[in-house]
Parts: C-alpha cells; structure tokens; sequence
C-alpha cells in the first residue's frame, strides 16, 4: 500500500483540547513541585529516572527508496548522537518494582526549519519507549488516566509492587478507566527485563518528511539481541543502571533505527495513540544503524549532565520531524513546563550540546 501524504488537517483540534491540555499541564506541575519537595531537587516529571547516558553515531542509510529519504533521513551521513536510558515513572523508586523503560535519543547538528525556534542549537530528538502503545491514547482519556498514574508514581514501594505485580490481569480497571482493550496496563506493569534488549517506539505519530511515520529502535547486534526477553537477576534499588553499566564497560551495542509509514488513516490513526499500527499494512523498514563503543554510562560528571544539564523533547527538532495528534500537542507544554522548572529549581542552564565532546566521559 501506498504511503499517506503528509497534510495539516490530518489532525483534529477538539474545542475542549486547550482546557484538557491546561488541566493536565497544572496537574504534572503540582506533581513535580510535590517531588521536588521530597528530594530536595527537581526532577523530570516523567522518566526521572536514569539508567544510563551513551554517546554513539547514528549512520542514515544509503539508496532508501524515495519515501523513506525524508527529513533528517534524507541523505546518506553519519551524525554524533547522545541518548539517555530511563524508567518512565514521574518519581525514583526501586528496580524491584517493574516499570517501563526510555530511550530518548538527540541526533547533533541537524539541518532545517526549527520546530521550536526558543530553543537554541540544531538537534533532533526522538524519544522512545518499550512497548508500541499507549493504554490511553487520547487527550481526554490520559486526563482520566493520570490521576492514576500519579497516584501509582508517588505510592509507598510495596503498594506499587503489588500493583505492578497484577496490573497485567486487570483489564477489567483499564476498560472501566475508558483505556483502549489490547493495550492493557503495560505503561504501569512490565517484566524487569534487561534495557538494552528492549525494542523501543514513539508510539505516536510523527510527519516524516512528505509522510507520516511511526519510529521503532530494534537491538542488531549480537551483544544486544542476546539480551532480549533475559530478565536482570537479583533486582535491587539501581540494578537497571548497573547492567547499562555493566555491559558497555566491556561490550559495545548496535540497533537498527527504523520507520513504519501510515498507509491508512482509519486503522493507522494519528489522533489515537493507544492504537499499534498494525505491520501487515505497513512494516518498519530499516533507515538508519546506531552504534556505541564501550563506555563509561553513570559515572558522576555524565549522571549529573545527563540528570540536570541536558533535556529531551519531541517538538525539539526540525518540521520535517513534526509531533503528530493529542498527546504529542500535550508534550509540547509539559515538556517546556518541566523543563523550566527542572533548570530553574536546580539553579542549572538548560544546555544543547553541539559536538559529542560536550558529553562528559
């Protein structure tokens, strides 16, 4: 099937979006400023956690075929990349309690009209998690959904085990919460399975170019692949950021980037997040090769950088790259909410790097 061009009205403004997205926004601030409290320190208002901070390149292909030569993927080259790898929760707490993991990845030195023009540099973020879908994937039903994840997020460490440890078979709460079936609670419930072997996506929708795409991150090398579905043993507080640690002390790592193209806008929509796009209309299709050497990933000076210094966000990067439906016009407020307040009660620059040797080793 043929890829869906890229036009404006593919999405679709509720009159209620800007008063959801106000709610929402003021509830994540309470949240972080309740957080801050607790630590003494600010912290991101999801994916607060760090597992990891890795400098690599990210190599575009060469001879895409014309619909996947698009935007950052248009020419063949090798780009500088930093990524950081998380636990999604909004607060810190114990790997003993399973959680979805990130892969927030910023290409270096990227040319074109800027999205977010408030933001110095010219990179490219594309941020990533473990599994394709959200559980709800709308505006209206994340709003529902929030008082929930908050509630979870901020729980003693025992409730949340016990919850993580059931959420699996609680369909019948996701469904009386308006979530989507077939999504299940995997946002809240996940093995601890090892990070680095994870397949990771956008979950939402971003233009491609003249397309609309979805993005995916899948391990290609041995050292990676090896890790997939293996669970990390004797889980303790930290034990996630231990194994990134551990392997690329000694191992490097090797993913394939790849794009899924929108071939159909009623069973590939753009507004409805917790709706995978199913692979027999359109498959991810290999764009890119991302590399990383062995490396130091936590050690003090690249944790605090990576913690306090640096920031992701969808809507920094090109507009060829553009956030697509609900719950990434949402992002574009909360990302620049937390981040103010993060650098801000942090006493800390909000910094971009421009060159790989900005990264502390």
């Amino acid at each position: 099937m043929k890829p869906i061009p890229y036009t404006p009205d593919i999405e679709v403004i509720t009159d209620d979006e800007a008063a959801l997205t106000n709610d929402i926004v003021d509830t994540m601030a309470a949240s972080s400023r309740c957080a801050f409290e607790r630590h003494r320190h600010a912290i991101r208002d999801a994916h607060a956690k760090s597992n990891g901070l890795l400098k690599g390149q990210l190599t575009i292909h060469p001879d895409l075929p014309e619909e996947l030569r698009q935007g950052v993927f248009a020419q063949p080259g090798t780009y500088d990349v930093v990524a950081r790898l998380s636990s999604a929760p909004s607060d810190i707490h114990s790997d003993k309690i399973p959680a979805a993991r990130g892969f927030a990845l910023k290409i270096i030195g990227v040319d074109g009209e800027r999205l977010s023009p408030g933001i110095e540099g010219r990179n490219q973020d594309f941020l990533m998690v473990n599994f394709p879908a959200l559980a709800f994937g709308t505006i209206a039903k994340y709003k529902r959904m929030l008082g929930l994840l908050e509630a979870n997020s901020h729980a003693p460490d025992t409730f949340q085990r016990l919850l993580a440890g059931t959420a699996h078979g609680a369909k019948q709460v996701l469904e009386s919460l308006g979530g989507t079936p077939g999504a299940t609670l995997d946002g809240l419930a996940r093995d601890n399975h090892h990070p680095l072997g994870e397949t990771y996506h956008t979950q939402a929708a971003i233009r491609f170019g003249n397309y609309i795409a979805k993005l995916s991150l899948h391990p290609s090398s041995a050292s990676v692949t090896s890790l997939s579905g293996q669970p990390v043993d004797d889980v303790e507080y930290a034990s996630m950021r231990d194994a990134v640690t551990a392997h690329f002390a000694e191992h490097g790592a090797e993913y394939t980037l790849c794009a899924q193209l929108c071939t159909d806008l009623h069973q590939m929509p753009v507004e409805d997040a917790a709706i995978a796009w199913p692979e027999a209309l359109s498959p991810h299709r290999p764009i890119a090769t991302l590399r990383f050497a062995p490396q130091a990933t936590a050690n003090p000076a690249r944790q605090v950088y990576g913690d306090d210094v640096l920031s992701f966000n969808p809507w920094n990067g090109v507009a060829a790259h553009q956030p697509l439906g609900g719950i990434m016009r949402i992002r574009r407020a909360a990302y620049e909410r937390s981040t103010a307040f993060r650098h801000s009660m942090n006493a800390q620059q909000r910094v971009e790097p421009a060159q790989a040797t900005d990264i502390p080793d």
